[in-house]
């Protein structure tokens, strides 16, 4: 008797239900719990919550519970269900659990908490003692629950960014909340189809409540905006970090064709150089500040490559469009002139979308959230051994940067 009502006190139950058995399996190192009910109780129906007698119960179903002292503890009840007129055969609520779910509340909060704090799925299963797809389907109805809850809301910047979720160049389109630092929406592929999916999703006033959208320049996402969002082309930015990594990567292209010059002249220069090219002026080690000193001071093609990257930075300090745009002509001619071949592609391609380039003198946004949030992703796809499901790839995205409220109640 004590057991019962013990356990009765620990689940929460109240009238009509109440605890009929308990028994404790200390070889097997669990604790098994039954409920059940008073007679001639009449049990709400699901859907429209009129009140009707118990038609019949549905076959025993089992509740993993919190654990007790180190045990398992697993509850067992049959469900009584009731025949509305309107729904049909309806299973009656439980108060310890929601539907088709194996966990109890308390027990799905904790595995959540769990999974949120060891960003894989099998630490937690180690932790929580569950097996993987118990664990899954606890995320999944999370993810499920947090996404069926989500209000939409008038979003003023947002960002529009692919993430490699595996080899082979599989992409998934992420829009991404700017000011609230979230997932809005995960896409398969990186096609205008999978971008326009996210437009069509939102109301014509949240469409035009969107005054930025920062991405980089990618032909199809920039095609999808302009034909879904109104006056697109007034509120694309091109985001400076992307432009920033081509010329990056044409100031390395320039080095690797340098080094090949020298070292067929047995020089080894640039040998070992690689990275005090991808630095900034203010973010250079001081360890490499002598080295890089006596590169620049050799007069090579890096050195002129390397500070044409830098001069650039200096567009995003204007506020003023018709400045910028000045500034840009000078840099252009600049680096068209260099006869260096990375850097005049890169140029020419900044020169063809340079309205877009522009516009953040007037928005002042970037997509530096949504890099911050790809961090956190592939931290996840590494700590998970990457994945080979892009379904579960959305899962863990919304599960862990979507923003969304997973808890049951």
């Amino acid at each position: 008797m004590q057991d019962r009502e013990l356990y009765r006190q620990i689940l929460g139950l109240t009238a009509p239900w109440e605890v009929s058995r308990v028994e404790l399996k200390m070889t097997e190192g669990r604790v098994d719990i039954w409920v059940g009910h008073d007679a001639g109780v009449r049990w709400p129906c699901p859907e429209c919550g009129t009140e009707f007698a118990c038609r019949d119960h549905a076959e025993e179903r089992t509740w993993r519970h919190l654990d007790t002292c180190q045990l398992k503890t697993f509850l067992h009840g049959r469900v009584p269900r009731v025949d509305c007129p309107t729904h049909g055969v309806r299973q009656a609520k439980v108060p310890w659990a929601e539907a088709h779910s194996r966990f109890t509340l308390l027990m799905e909060r904790l595995v959540i908490d769990v999974l949120t704090q060891c960003s894989t799925v099998s630490g937690a299963c180690r932790l929580m003692r569950l097996s993987w797809d118990e664990a899954w389907g606890v995320m999944d109805r999370a993810v499920s629950r947090g996404l069926s809850r989500k209000q939409r809301r008038e979003l003023a910047a947002v960002g529009v960014d692919e993430k490699a979720f595996r080899k082979g160049h599989r992409y998934m389109t992420l829009v991404y909340d700017l000011e609230g630092s979230g997932v809005e929406y995960v896409g398969e592929e990186r096609t205008a189809a999978a971008l326009e999916a996210y437009w069509n999703t939102l109301t014509e006033a949240q469409r035009g409540a969107i005054r930025a959208v920062a991405m980089d320049m990618w032909a199809p996402y920039i095609q999808a905006t302009i034909k879904c969002l109104p006056d697109a082309h007034e509120k694309i930015v091109f985001d400076r970090f992307h432009i920033m990594s081509h010329m990056l990567k044409a100031v390395d292209t320039v080095r690797k064709q340098e080094s090949r010059t020298l070292a067929a002249e047995g020089k080894d220069t640039l040998k070992g150089t690689k990275y005090c090219w991808l630095f900034s002026r203010e973010n250079l080690p001081e360890r490499h500040q002598p080295k890089f000193d006596a590169l620049m001071d050799m007069n090579l093609k890096v050195g002129r490559a390397w500070a044409i990257k830098e001069s650039l930075r200096e567009l995003w300090r204007y506020h003023s469009i018709g400045w910028a745009r000045r500034f840009f002509s000078r840099w252009y001619f600049w680096a068209t002139h260099s006869r260096l071949a990375p850097v005049i592609k890169v140029a020419r391609t900044i020169k063809e979308h340079l309205k877009n380039v522009l516009t953040y003198c007037r928005h002042r946004v970037t997509n530096a959230v949504a890099e911050g949030i790809n961090s956190k992703i592939m931290a996840v796809v590494r700590k998970a051994c990457g994945f080979r499901n892009a379904e579960h790839f959305k899962t863990a995205i919304y599960f862990y940067c979507g923003n969304l409220d997973l808890y049951p109640r």
